[in-house]
């Protein structure tokens, strides 16, 4: 299937064949936290972003695109009566908890792209220069199934935004993103033929058999399990 084909098969807003559309079901979570997601533009149309998801379920969020051709970079703002903190987990990076305590209300910057690409972002964003980097606390291992690790540590965005507002919001909230996450891979895996009905969390839309294009015969999925 061409990859203009392919397109017309799928959400425009989540990605997902349309027989998979997720957006009915993301929750619109309240959050003392702002969370400013920053894509590189090759991350804006894939379909196995997770950054899109995560904005679109926080209420108090903002999503920027960076890095488009022919475009001049937006700029990187927020209120003023926040205190900004940049996830990334370089040498100098403190404890988000630490780094969060007694400071007031936050704005998360969460670049969304390969390492490389987050790594030239706190160089190319002047806004940036002086914002402290903070870091997760350790956790699982990621469950982000859909494309090869570069990192051992190394987390979806959805899911490094999750870690992170479980530390700032509550458990709640990581919880519900979560969800949103597991949802998304389980269903594209589905897709793919990698993963049998019975193992998508949250189920396989009604339907969704007869319509999805890409779909693999259910043997074919249980081998690949």
């Amino acid at each position: 299937m061409s990859r203009r084909a392919n397109l017309a098969h799928r959400c425009p807003d989540c990605l997902l064949h349309l027989s998979l559309c997720l957006c009915a079901e993301l929750p619109r979570l309240e959050t003392r936290t702002r969370v400013l997601l920053v894509l590189h533009r090759d991350e804006a149309r894939k379909p196995t972003n997770t950054g899109r998801l995560a904005a679109r379920s926080l209420v108090d969020s903002e999503l920027v695109i960076r890095g488009e051709r022919g475009h001049g970079e937006p700029p990187l703002s927020w209120p003023a009566e926040r205190t900004p903190l940049l996830l990334f987990p370089s040498d100098d990076a403190a404890p988000l908890a630490d780094a969060a305590r007694g400071v007031g209300p936050i704005t998360l910057i969460v670049p969304d792209g390969t390492w490389r690409q987050a790594f030239k972002l706190q160089r190319r964003a002047p806004a940036l220069a002086t914002v402290p980097r903070v870091r997760l606390p350790e956790g699982p291992a990621t469950e982000y199934r859909l494309r090869a690790p570069v990192r051992p540590s190394g987390l979806s965005t959805i899911e490094a935004v999750a870690r992170a507002l479980g530390v700032l919001d509550g458990p709640e909230i990581e919880a519900a993103l979560l969800r949103v996450f597991h949802a998304m891979v389980d269903r594209t895996l589905w897709a793919r033929g990698a993963l049998p009905e019975e193992g998508v969390r949250g189920g396989v839309p009604v339907g969704a058999a007869q319509h999805e294009p890409g779909r693999e015969s259910s043997a074919r999925a249980r081998r690949l399990v």
